[in-house]
């Protein structure tokens, strides 16, 4: 959920708990800042001095960290971030704001206050790690999120250990780091930290890798800046550039098995991860039997995409289930009954209570590579695994043709 719109409903749910007077002044304030999260602050500042006694004072609160993070405003970031976190440290937004801004301060406070915050980051995370997702099982997207959000932890508390003199310690947070999630980020820590204790030769590798590993918030400029660097050290370690390309293939080497293993790490988390072509897709059944959806290469497969709420959905079952009895003696034709229920745990019952004859199997993700957006929808691969046909919905007295049409067109291909 964006900052914005968090703060939307943050808002609102403060203006239905104000006395009538209050409610009026805020409204008015709100208005007056309308989309500018600048104004916005100014406003709930304003608010808050004159009703100091509000019992909305935490949500308030609340809506000006969420206000400064838009505005990029550090110092309230900070400010009212902290506060926040003494009322509810389960807001991981602002505790990871809050954590790196204070792990990139210098002094002493800060910083033993960031890594006070990061730990409460790594129980929030840990927390999420540890509720089980509706089909049993964490997908790839989820595990790759959380990955980066503990690699972030660990370089806040390098950095902190580093500001605190606490060399060891951080240099093994950001090793830890880059090998959670390789970040050109984490690898700049580590060279850093190791600059700071004098090691400059030992340091060479992780500029090496900070040059060249991918890192979505490292910009181009500051990417040239790590190359400037490099370069400096380098130069200074072995008085002129020569070797400095041995130095980058061996970081390519180390990035590329650091790669391979987050890939399995994601494979492991959900097999379709990384996956773009739909027939290579795994998909779990009702009892947790998988189908590799490359077995059924060489037939023409039919993909019907459903949902236990869906109403139009009941209503197509039985002319689907006439066009699947016509193809009943083709060997070669297949139909799938895709379930993009979010609550798996509905579908059997559902299955039974209504006497649904369905080979039905869950989306795992399908939905959204093939970009799914409503259902019913019916999609029809030829037996080359090629998209042959795609019905978004269903024309009742036309769709028993229309499928049966697609289904000939692709056995012809």
């Amino acid at each position: 959920m964006k900052i914005t719109l968090v703060l939307c409903v943050i808002l609102a749910a403060v203006l239905r708990a104000q006395a009538p007077d209050e409610e009026d002044a805020l409204r008015v304030a709100m208005g007056e800042a309308g989309n500018s999260p600048t104004e916005m602050i100014r406003a709930l500042e304003k608010h808050l001095a004159k009703f100091p006694q509000t019992k909305n004072r935490g949500e308030i609160e609340r809506a000006l960290v969420k206000s400064a993070i838009d505005a990029k405003d550090n110092a309230r970031i900070v400010q009212y971030g902290e506060k926040f976190i003494q009322s509810n440290g389960a807001d991981l937004v602002v505790l990871e704001r809050v954590t790196r801004i204070l792990s990139g301060r210098e002094d002493r406070p800060s910083n033993q206050r960031a890594l006070d915050y990061a730990a409460k980051f790594v129980a929030g995370l840990q927390a999420l790690e540890n509720q089980k997702p509706d089909g049993g099982r964490m997908d790839a997207q989820l595990r790759d999120d959380l990955d980066k959000a503990f690699s972030r932890a660990l370089i806040f508390q390098a950095r902190a250990q580093g500001h605190l003199g606490n060399f060891a310690e951080a240099l093994d947070h950001a090793k830890r780091a880059y090998a959670f999630y390789p970040s050109s980020e984490a690898a700049s820590e580590a060279a850093a930290i190791l600059l700071k204790q004098g090691k400059t030769q030992e340091a060479i590798p992780f500029f090496a890798d900070a040059f060249i590993t991918p890192d979505p918030r490292i910009t181009e400029e500051d990417r040239r800046a790590i190359r400037e660097r490099f370069g400096q050290v380098y130069r200074q370690a072995h008085q002129n550039e020569t070797g400095m390309g041995d130095a980058i293939l061996a970081a390519y080497d180390r990035y590329s098995t650091a790669s391979e293993r987050r890939k399995a790490r994601l494979r492991a988390a959900d097999p379709n991860a990384g996956e773009t072509d739909p027939l290579e897709f795994t998909v779990s059944g009702l009892n947790g039997e998988k189908l590799q959806l490359k077995s059924l290469r060489g037939k023409v497969v039919v993909l019907d995409f459903w949902a236990t709420w869906c109403g139009p959905c009941r209503v197509q079952y039985p002319v689907y289930e006439m066009v699947r009895e016509k193809f009943s003696k083709r060997q070669n034709v297949v139909f799938l009954g895709i379930n993009t229920d979010q609550d798996r745990s509905v579908v059997a019952g559902f299955l039974k209570e209504n006497q649904w004859n369905k080979q039905v199997y869950f989306e795992d993700g399908l939905s959204s590579l093939l970009r799914v957006t409503g259902i019913p929808s019916t999609i029809v691969f030829n037996r080359k695994g090629e998209m042959s046909a795609r019905l978004n919905g269903f024309v009742p007295d036309r769709f028993a043709d229309m499928l049966t049409e697609r289904i000939e067109e692709a056995l012809a291909q």
